[in-house]
């Protein structure tokens, strides 16, 4: 910790009682949400999968703290809410180191192993999370996200409903993260990196299409 560039903004931060920064901002998704559309692919899994390669992308995303020091992980899962029948949900754990279309088959059955079990208890040992939700009945310009006491170092990312704005298609996503990591030129990182994967993911839906 001696040696690292951020020491004393780390240092003040990780004394603050509410520790976190965040924003929301709306992602352009109107050839995605297209391509999506088209080939009936899951829309949830598809940004889930977005989300995570962009998240894995940005260092500071994938650190934590531990012992008073960072960890860094060379990649991170995430751990996302599945909704039940009866109103309520559960959580899902997912790796996101697979091909799209491997990715999509995976999500779908650990989502439905995941209803079986109806598993809420989150593993308090798994700093490796990125925590995933989604909020898809309302478009919303910001969001308060729930938050542990003493404060965890896992980044949130929620999105909510899409809707159309002069004639483009934008997604509400929203990134909650801890300061004392996490800075704004990272969460604009996160956000330009999100956007490179939601171009790449239509390009390959586009280019070779596979229904499943």
């Amino acid at each position: 910790m001696d040696h690292y560039k951020r020491k004393s903004h780390f240092d003040y931060f990780n004394s603050l009682a509410f520790p976190y920064v965040g924003t929301t901002v709306n992602i352009d998704i109107t050839k995605l949400q297209s391509a999506v559309k088209a080939q009936k692919l899951p829309f949830f899994l598809t940004i889930c999968y977005c989300v995570s390669r962009a998240a894995n992308a940005v260092p500071e995303f994938r650190q934590r703290i531990a012992n008073g020091g960072i960890i860094e992980y060379e990649n991170c899962r995430t751990s996302h809410t599945v909704a039940l029948e009866d109103g309520t949900y559960c959580y899902c754990t997912l790796e996101d180191r697979l091909s799209f279309w491997d990715y999509l088959e995976y999500g779908r059955l650990e989502q439905q192993i995941a209803k079986e079990k109806r598993d809420i208890e989150e593993n308090d040992a798994a700093n490796d999370l990125l925590y995933i939700s989604t909020l898809p009945w309302l478009s919303y310009a910001a969001l308060v996200q729930p938050v542990p006491v003493p404060a965890d170092s896992n980044p949130r990312i929620t999105w909510g409903k899409f809707f159309t704005q002069n004639e483009r298609i934008l997604l509400p996503v929203s990134v909650l993260c801890h300061h004392a990591l996490v800075d704004g030129k990272h969460i604009a990182d996160f956000y330009e990196a999100l956007a490179e994967q939601c171009e790449r993911v239509c390009e390959l839906i586009s280019t070779d299409p596979i229904s499943i």
